[in-house]
This record gives C-alpha cells, structure tokens and sequence, in this order.
C-alpha cells in the first residue's frame, strides 16, 4: 500500500467538507437549516442573499453532501443530510471562542447588553422545564416554532412580541430563546419584557443546541 497516496487522498476528502463549509454565507444557511427544513426562496429572504447566490452556496453544500433535497411541485426544499452537520458548526464556534480574540470583540460591540443579562444554560432549564412559574418563550418564527421548539414553550415570535405583551404573566419568570448563542432576538425579548417590568432571562444557547443534546421536543 502507498501510505502517502493514501492519506493525501483521505484528506482531500476530509478537504471537501471543510471547503465546503467555509464561508460565512454558508454557515449562516446551515444554522438556519438547523432549525427546520427551507426552499431556496425562503433561505434567500431570511440570509438577505439573491436567490441566485443563495442556490449556489445550496449547490456547494450538497455537492459535499451536507444538506439533501425534495421537491414539492415547483419548490425545491432544502434540509440537513444529518445532525452532525450543525455539531460541526458548533464545534467550529467553540474553538473561534477560545482562540479568536476578535470574536469577543465582534460580540462586545455589537451585543452590549448581553452582558448585564444572566444566561439559563441548557441544564438549567431542563431541570426546571416542568415548574409550574416559568414561562419558556420562543421567539422565532411561527414556521421555525411549528418544525420544532422546547417542549411546553410558548410561541411569540420577537416581531410580534410588543403587541402581545398582555398574554405574558407578570408574576412568573420568562425564559426567552431563538436560534442559537449567536442569535439576537432572545436578547431583544429579555431586553423588552425587562423594560416592562417582567423578570425575563435569555437561553444561553438556541433551539438547534437543545435538539441535538436529545433534550426533550415537541412539534406542530
């Protein structure tokens, strides 16, 4: 057997996914995929991308197999090819947090609040899921809450959540959650009900981190 032949090969593989997966663009696209299954139309809106651009980025990302497709009449739709899939873009965040100073900087200009805002952590909240004076709010998308949320969570996606104010108890604790640790409208939800006087919190991670930790789910 030729050694050098061979492991210049298995990493050319390895080479693929790692290709495959750099580009910010793309890596954005995942994390939405990781919430539920999307056409290339709605991946465009929601990454600010032209569906042109958005199709191409699909097309590299199903040429190294990580994401798979069906088709619905004339819409294609795009999802994960595997769980393991978002656990590598989380495990490429975990390492950018501990040796890229420049992402603490990123963080700390644009997410200013976050500090003076305490984090529930997954454990957290499971041991406390079933307590019967917390309210576990989502505030993603109706589409993303009805693919998947926390069991027993309470959909108020972040846009309509000032006009709905008055279904939230004042007297119980709100746990807020959305996509991921990167994820703005958690912060935005604890941000607004604190202002109103509700004693509100943000989840530490987001519902894709929950899901892939075999944590308790439901559906609509």
């Amino acid at each position: 057997m030729d050694h050098r032949a061979f492991k210049t090969e298995i990493n050319e593989q390895f080479a693929r996914i790692a290709k495959a997966i750099a580009n910010p663009h793309r890596l954005e696209i995942v994390d939405l995929l990781a919430q539920g299954e999307r056409s290339v139309e709605e991946l465009a809106k929601e990454s600010a991308l032209s569906v042109a651009n958005a199709s191409q980025h699909l097309q590299a990302l199903r040429e190294a197999h990580l994401v798979t497709t069906r088709k619905e009449g004339l819409r294609v739709y795009y999802r994960l090819a595997d769980p393991t899939v978002y656990q590598l873009v989380q495990l490429i965040r975990e390492i950018a947090e501990r040796q890229l100073a420049e992402l603490e900087r990123i963080v700390n200009t644009y997410l200013l609040e976050r500090k003076s805002m305490e984090p529930v952590t997954l454990n957290e909240l499971l041991t406390r899921l079933r307590e019967p004076g917390l309210v576990i709010l989502d505030v993603r998308p109706t589409l993303e809450y009805a693919q998947g949320h926390i069991a027993g969570a309470r959909s108020i996606p972040i846009d309509e959540l000032q006009q709905r104010l008055h279904e939230l108890p004042q007297d119980q604790e709100i746990v807020a959650y959305c996509r991921g640790a990167y994820c703005v409208f958690a912060d935005e939800a604890v941000e607004l009900l604190a202002a109103r006087g509700y004693q509100a919190r943000r989840m530490q991670q987001g519902y894709p981190d929950w899901k892939l930790a075999d944590l308790p789910t439901e559906t609509e």
